[in-house]
């Protein structure tokens, strides 16, 4: 099973990487998939390297939290 991450971006590069900080660890994506512009502090969905869309904040925040919850109480 896969599982894409929503990350807060931090950064943008000339390249079209970002950082990015999915609940206080960051990582670089790469922006090429997404059909939208974004902007610091836009959040997207990530994985395996890629942002795949953007979301807004706060189905971002309540995603976070439910992968949070699952964690804490190893529901997985």
């Amino acid at each position: 099973m896969c599982i894409a991450f929503p990350g807060k971006i931090l950064s943008i590069d000339e390249k079209r990487f970002a950082v990015i900080d999915i609940s206080g660890t960051r990582r670089e994506v790469c922006l090429d998939l997404i059909d939208e512009e974004v902007q610091l502090g836009d959040y997207v969905i990530c994985h395996a390297g890629f942002a795949l869309h953007k979301i807004d904040e706060e189905l971002a925040k309540e995603n976070l939290a439910f992968l949070k919850e699952i964690i804490d109480h190893e529901i997985y």
